[in-house]
């Protein structure tokens, strides 16, 4: 190229084409004799698929090939403003906590590399008037260099480098160098995205067949909330997840909590006129971007969270109510792709629950079939048979002369009359629908009871104390008989009790203020052994916990305080917030 004559530019400059030839010669030059270093550089840069690992090799390799002692890069976010994260190499951690809050990319010379993103190569970086300086404990940096990364044509982020060693500056060779390997980076980052994409949204289905299975294979209403509260908690690496269904009163309200700390939010009502619930009952997502500062969160959901998501459970134009993800308050913004793979779970969260509740409706259905067949079979076949059987009872006494035989046989008789009652009192319990089975508390209590006698072979004695039916809310009225059902099926299994006694308190000041209602299982068995199992027990706490409330054991009413007696108390209606 040497032989070809310097032809004018079209302003008139002779000698243009002769010297971009000369800098490309030059530039050939020294990218042969680095071409290994980079080629080495460029096959480490894609050797993996896992994205911030593929950040840090950029990063590591970008200072290796410039001789640069601190590297960078600043990943744009999905709006294009500000940095959303920031992968750094040559600064100790101890130097990066010590600096504390890292730059936003809002303003200065990083703000300025992604509003306008084009190289900048700095000899002195403070001599820059877009510069905003270094904060306390911040490393002495004044090479600078700045190149964009882009993937599939768009903005990705930028690669800083700086403090070149030996004090020089970044050179033309350098620039060229890191531009190569920002190319390679667009394409590594690319396929990392790509991958990362594929896995998140393996993990997103392995969840819905997770939740799908947990709620076909049985269990009732609540445990089948809390799992899809677990998993999308798990799913989008949220600080909880919070499954809200239409309240009796309208609003939303808390019905499962999945958190690392105990849930004490159940119950809490979000009332009608709040904003988000309006939205969420026309089945419309809502993304929260900072639930600290929103306004819409002033009643509703606790605001010590960040980012949120807050889909509809909808199926077949059926709104069966809303999931809430909340992150923690510094926590990273929801992608699109996450949005996306939430609202395709909480779709089908939403269809497994109705399959669930269908698949309940037929088995309680032929549940009831069968109990209507029983309590045919005991009306038409066993009581006229226990009738004819006391007829002739009745006709062998009188015929008898025997004072003992005409006694005992009364007695007999006396027998079949109440065993009589008590299958017809059976029998009319068995053909009552739901809807015909009082609610009131108290009978409940006294149907656990009855339910409990048949097992244990007594019936548990029982007490009520103050207005068990009107003071008590619903959510801790349905809590308690959980709870008691829990209490006896432990007595009747590991007890070997022959003496229960329940007692249900509404008259209990609790240690909040509160006023609360106590149940009281104890019984005369062998009480509770060391190391023995305390499953139930931990299950009877969190449920208290869950309303406010606590549980615990303590010795029971046999002989020297043989057996065990379980306290379980919460407020009448749980008025605590969300933590």
């Amino acid at each position: 190229m040497s032989g070809v004559p310097a032809s004018p530019d079209p302003g008139g400059r002779p000698g243009t084409d002769a010297r971009a030839t000369r800098s490309l010669q030059g530039l050939s030059t020294e990218l042969t004799a680095r071409v290994s270093q980079l080629l080495q550089a460029m096959r480490s840069v894609g050797s993996g698929l896992e994205l911030h690992s593929t950040l840090d090799r950029i990063c590591e390799t970008a200072a290796e090939l410039t001789g640069a002692r601190y590297a960078a890069i600043g990943v744009v976010p999905e709006d294009g403003e500000g940095i959303a994260d920031l992968i750094f190499h040559g600064a100790a951690e101890g130097t990066a906590r010590r600096i504390g809050r890292l730059p936003d990319g809002h303003t200065g010379l990083l703000g300025s590399l992604i509003h306008d993103p084009e190289p900048v190569r700095l000899a002195n970086v403070t001599d820059d008037p877009r510069s905003c300086g270094f904060p306390e404990h911040h490393p002495r940096m004044r090479s600078f260099l700045g190149v964009p990364i882009r993937v599939q044509g768009e903005i990705f982020g930028n690669l800083y480098l700086a403090e070149k060693r030996g004090g020089g500056p970044f050179d033309d060779d350098d620039l060229n160098m890191v531009r190569v390997l920002a190319t390679e980076a667009g394409i590594a980052i690319g396929n990392a995205r790509l991958y990362e994409a594929a896995q998140q949204r393996e993990h997103w289905i392995d969840g819905s067949v997770a939740v799908t299975t947990a709620l076909l294979s049985g269990g009732d209403a609540e445990d089948a909330l809390q799992v899809v509260a677990e998993q999308a908690r798990r799913l989008s690496r949220s600080a909880a997840g919070i499954v809200l269904l239409p309240a009796e009163e309208g609003g939303l309200e808390i019905a499962a909590v999945a958190s690392e700390r105990p849930p004490k939010a159940l119950g809490v009502v979000i009332p009608p006129e709040s904003e988000l619930v309006a939205e969420l009952l026309g089945g419309r997502p809502v993304f929260v971007e900072n639930a600290t500062t929103d306004p819409r969160m002033l009643t509703g959901l606790a605001r010590d969270y960040g980012p949120m998501m807050m889909l509809p459970l909808q199926s077949d134009d059926r709104l069966l109510g809303a999931l809430v993800t909340p992150r923690a308050r510094d926590g990273r913004p929801f992608t699109e792709a996450e949005r996306t793979l939430a609202a395709q779970f909480a779709s089908q969260a939403a269809l497994a629950l109705m399959m669930a509740e269908a698949q309940r409706d037929r088995e309680r259905l032929a549940v009831y079939e069968d109990r209507d067949r029983i309590a045919r079979d005991l009306h038409d076949l066993v009581i006229q048979r226990l009738f004819a059987t006391g007829m002739m009872l009745e006709s062998a006494q009188r015929r008898s002369v025997v004072p003992e035989v005409r006694e005992g046989v009364a007695k007999a008789v006396d027998e079949l009359d109440v065993t009589i009652q008590e299958i017809r009192t059976a029998v009319f319990a068995l053909q009552q629908g739901p809807a015909e089975v009082p609610s009131g508390l108290r009978t409940r209590v006294l149907r656990e009871i009855n339910m409990a006698a048949v097992p244990l072979g007594f019936k548990p004695g029982h007490r009520f104390v103050g207005p068990v039916d009107t003071m008590v809310g619903e959510l801790t009225a349905k809590n308690l008989i959980a709870a008691l059902r829990e209490a006896l099926s432990n007595a009747f299994r590991h007890s070997g009790a022959s003496r229960i006694d329940v007692v249900v308190d509404a008259t209990v000041p609790l240690p909040d203020g509160q006023q609360g209602v106590r149940l009281t299982v104890a019984d005369d068995g062998v009480g509770i052994a060391d190391g023995g199992r305390r499953s139930g027990l931990r299950n009877l706490r969190r449920r208290a916990e869950s309303l406010g409330g606590d549980s615990w054991y303590g010795p029971g009413i046999g002989e020297d305080g043989s057996g065990t007696t379980v306290v379980w108390q919460a407020p009448y209606v749980p008025r605590v917030g969300l933590h």
